[in-house]
């Protein structure tokens, strides 16, 4: 029998922590239920985090009762709701996507690996508030075609249809990161045209953890 979503949540949320991808109380998780989804506390460090920190809301944004989500909740919610053939969100402040995310820049096609985000280039959301409507829909907007974008002046996003696949592309996203970032300090790359790129989502289907169903 596999983890319940608690423990998938609790799971990952040490996992973000282990990685290095969050320190702190920064980032936050979520997995789709049928009525609903689970997400994690708010300012809730991973080592005090419990089966029974996780927090159910419904489709309308009500919490259960006596409980504090994440302040990020509403992106996790329209997320799932946008994307219903994603069931997973991992939100995270990794040092390199942070840091190109502060400049507001996208990333493009560099590397062929960036086609894991799902795409030719991984986009920048505008600057919005964090925890605010605003912010959710910026989100939802960097992320149409895509399953994963910086936040500007903020972080990252990363969805899957499991928070496995979510936490293995945030991985995934801030190495690509971390490598663009020292790219940028001999100069400029030169960039794979749309063509390459397409060949690249081609040899994807069906390839490993990043394989497409198109």
């Amino acid at each position: 029998m596999g983890l319940s979503p608690a423990h998938q949540l609790l799971h990952t949320s040490q996992q973000m922590a282990a990685l290095g991808l969050n320190r702190g109380t920064s980032g936050n998780a979520s997995i789709r239920l049928d009525d609903g989804f689970l997400v994690t506390p708010s300012g809730v460090p991973p080592s005090a985090l419990t089966v029974d920190s996780m927090v159910y809301m419904d489709w309308d944004g009500q919490p259960e009762a006596g409980k504090r989500p994440s302040s990020e909740w509403r992106f996790h919610r329209d997320l799932l709701l946008a994307r219903p053939e994603q069931h997973a969100v991992v939100h995270c402040h990794s040092p390199f996507a942070t840091s190109l995310a502060c400049l507001s820049l996208d990333v493009p096609a560099f590397h062929y690996m960036i086609a894991v985000a799902g795409g030719n280039n991984i986009r920048c959301a505008p600057y919005a508030l964090f925890g605010s409507q605003a912010l959710s829909d910026v989100a939802v907007a960097a992320l149409v075609d895509r399953k994963a974008c910086l936040l500007a002046h903020h972080g990252m996003i990363a969805l899957g249809t499991t928070l496995a696949q979510a936490l293995a592309l945030a991985v995934e996203v801030e190495t690509l990161c971390e490598q663009y970032w020292r790219i940028l300090s001999l100069g400029t790359p030169p960039l794979l045209s749309d063509e390459q790129m397409q060949a690249v989502h081609e040899q994807f289907k069906g390839y490993g953890a990043w394989k497409s169903d198109a």
